[in-house]
């Protein structure tokens, strides 16, 4: 088998293996604390309003096509994750299935996806903490709020801040960390609902007209862009729902997880399906709450757009509330993503396409090394990045995964349909395609110059594995046999 299409065998990797190992902690209310944790974060408490900005009341729409697509992915993470219950999500699923190189472009763009989705959570909740300092009378200097793209920045400190403490958290220990996650959780959603509770009594249907005023969108879009060199405006429909996508997809860092969960069989099917069924039915109603309440002009360009529209109804008090909730409870998303992030480092590590060392596990069962390398990055992108950036950015690294997990998913049933599947996601050939189709939509629904800097970030990350990867492997050294 050629070295770029190797691929590692199933049964080899539900092998007992000696070196580094993680310990089994985790049951499914940990696993869906850990979804619902990482899915309810930014995506509905900041990018509602970047949302809403380019689709108008339509967001509704655009809310249910990428919760469509996720939960399509999440059907075949379900299956996948329990037949393959080891550290790296996506990436171990292509390994196995799709063969090295494939495998090594979607670990590459899991990094993207992970360290991208920190920086941009750090970021939308230093937006909540600075907007909650400030209503309590204690402004910060602009300069160490924001990065240098607003003028008078230099920094976003309370971003840095905030990673640096969930860090903290993590060398702490897996269920500790997963414990504590678990009851942040219950306050966020609890604020959702509370926001729900006082924002529907002041629906107004009128908030809803034009439901559509800047259409459906067109994939196309980019292209243009790219050959006639002149910027145009991306909206619609498609172009908010490539960016609500971010507010979908923190279920796969449950699967990050499987190596983790006491009964794999049973436990991330439970997790990832049962976060997603939860989480799409908050956002909708959230968004249609937010929409009824307020006209979507009003708050679209808000970095705390909920907050905001609990204050121009007069209510200060909750406003304030929600602020804190967020301040309190949005650090489970960056939680799960740096939990998740020093997982897919661990997998690519011990099969030899990263350093191995990286795949050391503390006394405490963590991976300290590649978790506080992790943090050192993303704490510096997201002291300088802008929040629409990294979110965009992190899609396009999320939808070259998700869409390998819907080809795996087909491909691994075409090719071994005997092999005992736990969870079998129903209609598998539709739940993949629509895995694959919607994901190709999204990304060329993002902006050109998303797509651009992804196929740099690859190109660098393919130089890497020729280089030095393709060499170094376990598989090219014989020390695993091969699929």
């Amino acid at each position: 088998m050629a070295f770029w299409n190797r691929r590692r065998s199933i049964d080899a990797m539900l092998a007992p293996h000696s070196g580094h190992a993680l310990k089994k902690t985790l049951s499914w209310p940990h696993l869906m604390a850990l979804g619902v944790g990482a899915i309810v974060g930014t995506g509905i408490l900041t990018l509602i309003g970047v949302g809403a900005g380019l689709a108008g009341p339509a967001v509704m729409i655009s809310f249910a096509l990428a919760g469509l697509v996720c939960a399509c992915a999440a059907l075949a993470y379900a299956e996948l994750s329990t037949m393959m219950p080891a550290a790296g999500s996506a990436y171990t699923y292509s390994y196995a299935v799709l063969g090295e190189l494939i495998a090594w472009i979607v670990g590459w763009s899991l990094i993207l996806e992970y360290s991208l989705v920190v920086s941009a959570v750090a970021v939308g909740w230093s937006g909540y903490a600075v907007g909650f300092l400030s209503g309590m009378g204690l402004d910060l200097p602009t300069a160490l709020t924001v990065g240098p793209h607003v003028a008078g920045g230099i920094v976003n400190l309370p971003a840095v801040f905030i990673i640096a403490v969930v860090t903290g958290l993590l060398l702490l220990g897996t269920r500790e960390s997963a414990t504590l996650n678990a009851v942040l959780v219950v306050i966020k959603v609890a604020a959702l609902i509370a926001f729900v509770a006082i924002a529907l009594p002041t629906f107004d249907p009128a908030n809803f007209t034009p439901f559509m005023p800047n259409g459906f969108g067109s994939p196309a879009i980019p292209f243009a862009e790219q050959i006639t060199g002149q910027p145009v405006v991306q909206t619609g429909v498609m172009a908010a729902a490539a960016i609500i996508f971010f507010a979908f997809y923190g279920f796969d860092a449950i699967s990050t997880a499987a190596e983790e969960t006491k009964r794999p069989e049973r436990d991330l099917a439970i997790g990832i399906v049962g976060s997603m069924v939860i989480c799409t039915a908050l956002y909708l109603v959230v968004a249609a709450a937010a929409i009824g309440a307020r006209p979507v002009a009003s708050f679209a360009a808000s970095p705390e757009p909920l907050a905001l529209i609990l204050r121009e109804m007069g209510q200060g008090t909750a406003a304030q509330w929600i602020a804190a909730s967020a301040v309190i409870a949005l650090p489970t998303v960056l939680l799960a993503f740096l939990f998740g992030q020093s997982r897919i480092f661990l997998g690519m590590a011990r099969d030899g396409l990263l350093p191995r060392r990286l795949a050391r596990v503390s006394v405490r069962g963590v991976p300290a090394v590649v978790t506080v390398f992790t943090a050192i990055v993303v704490a510096a992108l997201a002291g300088v990045m802008r929040l629409d950036e990294l979110a965009s950015l992190a899609n396009a690294g999320t939808l070259a995964a998700f869409a390998a997990v819907g080809v795996c998913l087909i491909v691994l049933r075409v090719r071994d349909p005997n092999r005992p599947r736990l969870f079998r996601a129903p209609l598998w050939w539709l739940v993949g395609g629509i895995t694959i189709i919607g994901c190709i939509v999204f990304f060329f629904s993002l902006a050109a110059r998303t797509q651009m800097w992804f196929v740099i970030w690859n190109a660098i990350g393919l130089l890497i594995y020729f280089v030095w990867s393709s060499r170094n492997s376990r598989l090219a050294k014989g020390e695993e046999q091969e699929g």
